[in-house]
């Protein structure tokens, strides 16, 4: 499937995973030290290893061209390591390989995944795209998830100023706390560095502890933070909170995209202020984090970005940089509300009317076509009411991207399943730009493209997952089908509201 539609801008994906850590292309090695692996044989070979790591990719996808001479050079690299290392692809584009990449969640290219115990744990790669940052992090991920610090040394090189580090400090390295620590630490060391130690005065900044304490280290905000809470729970809900900064910047600083991805993974409403940093910088920074001070643990996150970086954002929004300063705030349902050429005195008592659900939402369409005879209709978000909805009709709509490669593929089956049925005025096939019109998040399941619906004209909605032949979509359409009904319209226009994930600029799949 293409691309995620952003649950929370998881475009601008997991957002921005795909966008944000491209690196240049290098030249390729002469020999080949990735294996490869399909369907056929891919169960065993994950079985025979305690840590393999597995790249999902397409053979058009551009980020995918850019990785692969730096993941080559890393598996040569790391070919050498004790125990060796090994990385493995699958192409996920074939489709004989398409059942692999729907067990394994495959949402956009290249995606990387670590497995570990012979496939029985799979963690997501988050680390840099470049052969050298490949390999440091792998090494890391290889060994035990949490280190012990014996010196100040050891601080040194865990607790590094631009990243985050976790550290669990205790009197004795047993016992509950210490095991939750332990297995806390196996299941985000993708995500971060751990470490542990006996003797709190190695680290760098604190006071030392006399009980069990999680302290975490962080390049933003106050730089560190302490929880003596050792349940798992109230563990990673201290680290999801205290890991996001009051106010995430979104810059050309490469250091700052794992805040920006973790920014549009949260669950909370999202704010992104977006100006023209060279310009109104300074004019906006302070009331902003003002603002987002007032707001936090109230469940709103909050993003300051320049336009020069933000470009996708516009787009995906369908707005124009003559819009900024602007101030867009998306729920997790994927509504969005919005207030253009914003003041920085406007931003505490916009946010008040926001809160006070005094602000209407802003939902995206292009407009109603004036002529729409061609076979597959064109329905836009201002129609799909009308045209899906209220129509009384049997309705067969596709969700796609212009840019989808298997999207190219269908439109001509489409197009021959809507002359098929042409003669009869209940069938309508129709066609649904996603990239410029919002889903409505609450009817649709829109996760990747194309994404196939039908709605009878008596209301049954339904995903269709079939082949995608002509002969199959008419006979699932003959199969689900009925006559119209006086009234089919399943809810008020009131009713729709949508939905987009961050990572839908990933490539698609």
């Amino acid at each position: 499937m293409a691309a995620r539609i952003w649950s929370g801008l998881l475009v601008v994906s997991v957002a921005l995973v795909a966008l944000l850590n491209v690196s240049p292309v290098a030249a390729e090695d002469e020999v080949e030290k990735v294996l490869t692996l399909d369907h056929s044989n891919f169960s065993e070979v994950v079985s025979k290893h305690s840590f393999i790591v597995v790249e999902f990719y397409a053979p058009w996808c551009g980020h995918c061209k850019a990785l692969a001479p730096e993941y080559e050079k890393a598996a040569s690299i790391l070919s050498s390591h004790e125990p060796p290392i090994v990385l493995a692809k699958v192409d996920a584009n074939e489709e004989k390989n398409r059942e692999l990449a729907t067990e394994f969640e495959i949402q956009g290219f290249p995606t990387i995944k670590i497995l570990r115990n012979g496939g029985k744990s799979i963690q997501d790669y988050k680390g840099p795209r470049e052969a050298d940052g490949i390999v440091d992090y792998l090494k890391r991920q290889v060994g035990p998830a949490s280190a012990e610090i014996k010196s100040v040394e050891d601080a040194a090189s865990l607790v590094d100023e631009k990243k985050i580090s976790i550290v669990g400090v205790f009197p004795k390295l047993s016992g509950e706390e210490f095991e939750n620590f332990t297995a806390l630490a196996e299941k985000l060391r993708s995500d971060y560095d751990f470490g542990h130690t006996l003797d709190a005065k190695l680290l760098p900044r604190g006071e030392p502890v006399s009980q069990p304490t999680l302290r975490l280290f962080k390049p933003f905000d106050e730089l560190f933070v302490d929880s003596q809470d050792f349940k798992l729970e109230a563990l990673e809900k201290f680290i999801a909170e205290s890991t996001i900064p009051i106010v995430t910047t979104w810059n050309s600083d490469a250091s700052n995209y794992p805040y920006i991805n973790k920014f549009f993974e949260s669950s909370n409403d999202k704010a992104m202020l977006l100006v023209n940093f060279s310009k109104e910088h300074d004019a906006f920074q302070s009331k902003y984090k003002n603002v987002a001070t007032l707001y936090k643990g109230k469940g709103i996150s909050f993003l300051f970005g320049d336009v020069d970086s933000t470009r996708n954002a516009f787009q995906y929004f369908g707005l124009e940089v003559e819009q900024a300063p602007l101030l867009i705030i998306q729920k997790p349902d994927g509504q969005k509300y919005l207030k253009a050429n914003i003041e920085p005195d406007q931003i505490e008592s916009w946010l008040k009317d926001y809160t006070a659900g005094l602000v209407e939402p802003f939902i995206r369409s292009e407009p109603i076509p004036e002529t729409n005879n061609e076979p597959v209709k064109v329905v836009v978000r201002d129609s799909l009411q009308d045209v899906v909805f209220n129509s009384g009709k049997n309705v067969l709509l596709e969700f796609y991207a212009p840019w989808c490669g298997h999207c190219k593929q269908l439109a001509p089956i489409l197009e021959e399943v809507a002359v098929h049925f042409e003669n009869d005025p209940n069938v309508v096939i129709a066609k649904f730009d996603a990239t410029v019109n919002d889903v409505p998040g609450d009817t649709f399941d829109v996760q990747g493209f194309p994404t196939v619906y039908f709605r009878s004209a008596s209301g049954n909605l339904s995903q269709y997952e079939g082949d995608r032949t002509k002969e199959d979509i008419i006979s699932f359409i003959e199969k689900n089908r009925d006559k119209p009904a006086q009234s089919t319209s399943a809810k008020p226009d009131s009713g729709i509201s949508e939905t987009i994930n961050a990572d839908s600029v990933k490539d698609e799949l």
